[in-house]
């Protein structure tokens, strides 16, 4: 029995939420095919396999997003 209480009692860290490629698509602004030729590159995170469907999570997107950004300031100021 404890060793259910210590499973239980042990944090967890979740991930935000998972969102679906329209989502994805509306948040990042790129189309289908950019986002999965993104991912085959190593430059945008993977999607997660649920059954058949694919989801990305979200906090991993919203990094990408702010990378972008400052990657693009970063360039600016140089």
């Amino acid at each position: 029995m404890n060793t259910i209480i210590e499973r239980r009692s042990k944090p967890r860290t979740l991930p935000s939420r998972l969102i679906r490629l329209d989502e994805v698509k509306r948040i990042c602004g790129l189309s289908r095919a950019s986002i999965y030729g993104a991912i085959k590159r190593g430059t945008f995170p993977p999607a997660v396999k649920l059954g058949r469907a694919s989801a990305w999570v979200k906090q991993e997107v919203d990094a990408w997003v702010e990378e972008q950004i400052a990657s693009t300031r970063r360039k600016d100021r140089s």
